[in-house]
Parts: C-alpha cells; sequence; structure tokens
C-alpha cells in the first residue's frame, strides 16, 4: 500500500494481508484461540493498523526487555511501552503455547477471530523491573496496580497476520485508521497537522492552546482523543465525543479535524508521551502538542503528582530528531478577564489578574447546578456535559439496609419507599431481602458462597437503577463486611451509596419475632440463620447507625431524609 507523505513508513497489517484473508480466516477456525481482553483488543487494534508501527505484533522478550531498560527495540527502533500479550499458565497449557505454534486471537465480546500469532517466544517478565523502569515504582500507580493485580504471570511474543477489523458501533465515521487519516489529510491539502492528546472534555482554554499552536505553524489541528481505555473515574467517552463535536464548529475556516483513538493509555507519564508522539507520527501529523504532566495519573503514594509537570516535554524532546514529529511544548493556559483572552501562564506578567476553574471546581458546579460562565467553556460544551451529569437533585442514589431478621429494616425500607414516593421526582425502586431471593435469587441457598452471591445480584440492580436516576432502596440481611463493601464500589460508579446499619440488638429482634422463624432456627428447623448457627460482622463504616428498640421507624427515616438533602439529593420542595 502506498504512503501519503504524512508520518513515515506505516505497517498496515490489515492491508498486507487483505489477499490472504480467506486462507487465514479459515486456518484460525482450526487453531486454538486466546480471547483476548478489552486492553489487549486495544492493543491489537493498533498493531492491526499500524498506530504501532514498528511494531508487527505483541512484544518477544528481546524487544519487551530493550523497551523495558532503555525505549529501544531489538533492531534499535524507539519505542517506549511495552505491548505485550499477558497469559495465565492454564492457557498456555490449553492452547498449547510455545515456539513456533500459531494461535487465534479472538474478540471476547463477540468470537470473532481478529488475528494469528505466530509465537516466538513464552516468557516470564520481570513485573517488579517493568513497574520501575517504566512507571516509575510507586505502587499506587494504576499501571503498576493493574501489572500486578489484573495482568497474568506470563507473555507470548510473536508476529501478527490480520484476519479483520474490530466491530465498533459507535462513531463509525470518526474513527479513522493511520491510512485514512493520512488520506483524509492530503485531500483536504494539510500538510502540516498538529494533534492534540485529550482524555478530558475540551474547553475553552483548549480550544485557545490548539489555534495558537496551529496559527504559529501555519498549520491545522487533529483532535485526537482517546476513546479505548483511560483512567478511572474518567468522564465517558460518549460524553467527550459530544463535547468535541460540539466544541468543532468554534475553529475557525475549518481548522480542525475530529479523529477517535483506541488506545489503552498506561498513565505513564514521560514514556507515554514519546509511545502517543510515535503513534500521532503514524497518523499522519507533523506535530503534538505535550502539556503539563502529559498523560499523568494524578498523585502518589506520597501525596505528590507521579511526575514532575514538565517531564514528558524533556523526555520526547530528548528524542525529537528520532521521533520524526515536531514537539509543541505548552504551560497550563489561563483567563485573562480585563482583556478577554487565554494566555499561557508563562506568558503573563505578574501582577495581572487572572482567572482559572480547575477540574475539581468544575466537577462540583456540575454537582450543585451551579453556572459555569462562559469565560470557561461555551454553551453548548456546557449543555452536553449538564445532560451527562446532571445536578445531584437529579442523581440516583442507593439506600443499603443492613441488620437481623426481623431487626426493622424491612419497616423502614417500606417506610422510606412512600415517602420518597410522596415527594415524587424520581423512581423509586425497593429491594426487600424476602423478595430478591423469590425474584432474582431462588436457586441459591445460604452458605457464604450463595449469601455473596445474592449481595452481588442485588448491588448489579442497584447500580444499574442507580445509572438510571432512581433512589434505589436495598434491605437484605447483607452480615458480611466484604459483600457490602463490594456492593459499594459498584453503586459509587454511578451515584451516591448510603450504607444504613439497622443496629437493633439481636435479643429484641428474637423477643419481638412474631413470625416464630428464631424459634425454628434454635430448634434447628432451620439452618444457616444469621445471629443463630451463621455469624453477623458490624458494618465498620456505616453512614447511618440506628436501632428501632430506641427509636421509631417514623424518626429513622426522618434520620435518613435529613442525610439524603444534606448531600444535596432532594431538593427542598421534592425529590
Amino acid at each position: 500500500m502506498a504512503n501519503p507523505p504524512h508520518g513515515g513508513a506505516l505497517k498496515d497489517l490489515i492491508a498486507r494481508d487483505a489477499p490472504r484473508r480467506k486462507d487465514l480466516y479459515d486456518e484460525a477456525e482450526k487453531l486454538p484461540a486466546i480471547l483476548l481482553t478489552e486492553r489487549q483488543l486495544c492493543d491489537l487494534e493498533l498493531i492491526l493498523n499500524g498506530g504501532f508501527s514498528p511494531l508487527e505484533g505483541f512484544m518477544n522478550q528481546k524487544d519487551y526487555d530493550g523497551v523495558v531498560a532503555d525505549c529501544r527495540l531489538a533492531d534499535g527502533n524507539l519505542f517506549s511501552m511495552p505491548i505485550t500479550l499477558d497469559v495465565s499458565k492454564a492457557t498456555i497449557d490449553q492452547v498449547g503455547a510455545k515456539p513456533g505454534a500459531r494461535i487465534a486471537l479472538r474478540d471476547f465480546r463477540d468470537d470473532r477471530n481478529l488475528a494469528i500469532i505466530a509465537v516466538d517466544d513464552v516468557y516470564q517478565p520481570d513485573k517488579h523491573k517493568e513497574a520501575k523502569e517504566v512507571f516509575g515504582g510507586d505502587e499506587e500507580h494504576p499501571a503498576i496496580k493493574y501489572l500486578f493485580n489484573t495482568a497474568k504471570e506470563y507473555y507470548i511474543g510473536g508476529k501478527i497476520e490480520a484476519i479483520d477489523r474490530l466491530n465498533h458501533y459507535d462513531y463509525v465515521g470518526l474513527r479513522y485508521t493511520p491510512a485514512e487519516l493520512r488520506l483524509h489529510f492530503d485531500k483536504l491539502g494539510w500538510s502540516k497537522v498538529v494533534a492534540f492528546q485529550t482524555r478530558n472534555p475540551m474547553h475553552r482554554a483548549h480550544r485557545e492552546l490548539t489555534v495558537r499552536a496551529a496559527r504559529a505553524r501555519q498549520a491545522n489541528v487533529l483532535i485526537h482523543p482517546v476513546v479505548g481505555l483511560t483512567k478511572p473515574g474518567d468522564i465517558d467517552h460518549f460524553t467527550r465525543v459530544r463535547v468535541y463535536q460540539a466544541l468543532l464548529p468554534r475553529y475557525p475556516n475549518g481548522m480542525a479535524v475530529l479523529g477517535l483513538l483506541p488506545l489503552a493509555m498506561r498513565m505513564g507519564g514521560p514514556r507515554e508521551a514519546i509511545w502517543h508522539a510515535i503513534i500521532r507520527k503514524n497518523h499522519g501529523a507533523t506535530h503534538f502538542i505535550v502539556g503539563r504532566d502529559h498523560a499523568g495519573p494524578g498523585k502518589n503514594s506520597k501525596g505528590v503528582d507521579f511526575y514532575g509537570p514538565y517531564d514528558a516535554q524533556y523526555a520526547v524532546e530528548k528524542y525529537r530528531s528520532e521521533l520524526g514529529i515536531e514537539v509543541v511544548p505548552f504551560q497550563q493556559m489561563t483567563y485573562l478577564p480585563d482583556t478577554d483572552e487565554y494566555k499561557p501562564k508563562d506568558e503573563v506578567a505578574a501582577g495581572t489578574r487572572t482567572l482559572d476553574i480547575s477540574g475539581t471546581e468544575l466537577r462540583k458546579r456540575l454537582r450543585t447546578g451551579q453556572a459555569i460562565p462562559e469565560w470557561f467553556s461555551y454553551p453548548e460544551v456546557v449543555r452536553v456535559l449538564r445532560e451527562s451529569h446532571p445536578p445531584r437533585s437529579k442523581q440516583g442514589f442507593t439506600v443499603f439496609l443492613t441488620g437481623y431478621q426481623n431487626s426493622g429494616k424491612d419497616a423502614i425500607a417500606r417506610a422510606l419507599n412512600v415517602t420518597l414516593n410522596q415527594q415524587g421526582g424520581r423512581s423509586v425502586s425497593l429491594l426487600l431481602g424476602e423478595t430478591v431471593r423469590h425474584e432474582l435469587s431462588s436457586e441459591l441457598g445460604f452458605s457464604r458462597e450463595d449469601r455473596d452471591k445474592n449481595i452481588a445480584r442485588i448491588a448489579f440492580v442497584a447500580s444499574e437503577l442507580t445509572k438510571a436516576g432512581a433512589a434505589v432502596i436495598a434491605a437484605p440481611i447483607a452480615p458480611f463486611e466484604e459483600p457490602r463493601q463490594h456492593a459499594r464500589e459498584i453503586v459509587e460508579k454511578y451515584g451516591s451509596f448510603f450504607l444504613v446499619h439497622v443496629a437493633t440488638s439481636l435479643e429484641y429482634a428474637e423477643k419481638t419475632d412474631k413470625r416464630g422463624v428464631y424459634k425454628k432456627a434454635r430448634a434447628g428447623e432451620i439452618k444457616g440463620f444469621t445471629g443463630v448457627d451463621d455469624p453477623y460482622e458490624d458494618p465498620v463504616e456505616a453512614d447511618l447507625r440506628v436501632d428501632v428498640e430506641k427509636s421509631n421507624v417514623r424518626t429513622v427515616v426522618h434520620q435518613i431524609i435529613l442525610m439524603l438533602e444534606a448531600e444535596g439529593l432532594l431538593e427542598q420542595n421534592g425529590v
């Protein structure tokens, strides 16, 4: 395939192997296969389409060792990030992975064979060295956590033969391969292209920064956001892409184009910046913006930034001539209200009045519904963000009540359900322990494993309802701390979670039991009964602790309502 004059040589494996596609497809159907994880799929896509050129596969040990130690592949080419196919010992045995073997690589989402790897070697990496040399070694780094907690213990290295592209169903028109993007630039007549990397929404400062960079070089702009895997907690890519689309008309005279990058970020700071520069060169960019703390993951275990603010710029500058792409270093932009303009902070005279809104402050304003000024962001951008991030009073939440059988938690849950429904403005879902057992978990018993599965199912349902903006009231016994914490983690991805410990004593719960279930448990007619022959672990950090022996249901419900109001989840005149 001929390469346009953007970015040098490109190893497009999809194009290279297209004439053999039918034969490779037929062969893959008969081969043992590895189901690729989400991160591995991101890596494979950019190997296949040339985004990771000069790579033609997952790194063998020689390439891996060179990259970890010195940012060099075995042939001397510059590459700063290990791109590895991690597998377990069980998988190695299952697929017969050894030098010379051929193994199909399959998409876990639809079971399609995407490629065949011709195995060079199977090796056990020095993960401690990889963590230290590539990411700095701090155990709180998200890539290091992934390396030790998620990535498997062996790596398979070998070149790839391409069968098919990955299927995407979102923003298909914006998913340019490197070859397609180079061709697009040629059609537009662009000879100089400044690439802008982002994993966040863009605001006026980002627009000003990119326009400045382009005008200074008589170039155009490629907005090239990551839509693969970014830092946990980042705004979802659907919202971000809508923001970029809303921002695009704000660029003068068709200056900018938007293309999506299916990259799995490692948040590797200096190493990542070099990697990003290589990727953008492959996509046809001639210039690449590297800003303050590029691809930094935030604070380390000592409470300071993992990397220095301009370490990434220094790293990319070190390899400038070799990279084949010009680095555009930029300091943070700041707003000057007296002249209604943005400038890099290093160009602002001492004593000049400036205004800034941090990411934390922006999230607070979105959460509380406070105004976001037009000097910071454009109205059309704010509108998109508000649609995806409604104020607290419109967000979903879960109230999770835990306690002994007959502790009063069911009565509290029913009364809270009525109270929230009366106030209106938000749908309310009630998940009582007995109802869930009947409808969702009828096949489960009361072993520790089955109890944990039951709570996991409740947490999943609660999280989905919370994501949809509902108020969820869950009231299982939930006797164990670990599943309760797991439930909190799942729900808090989408909204607030409040653990209410209904701490009514076992003695009182048993004494007031009119159904006689405790009596049956004491007589051995019911096995695995919490408080009789099964333990209950008191919550370590409950958001609210109540006791119906010392209070009544109405008062407890009022306490919960006050807690929700204090968190801004209830409006004064309704939920």
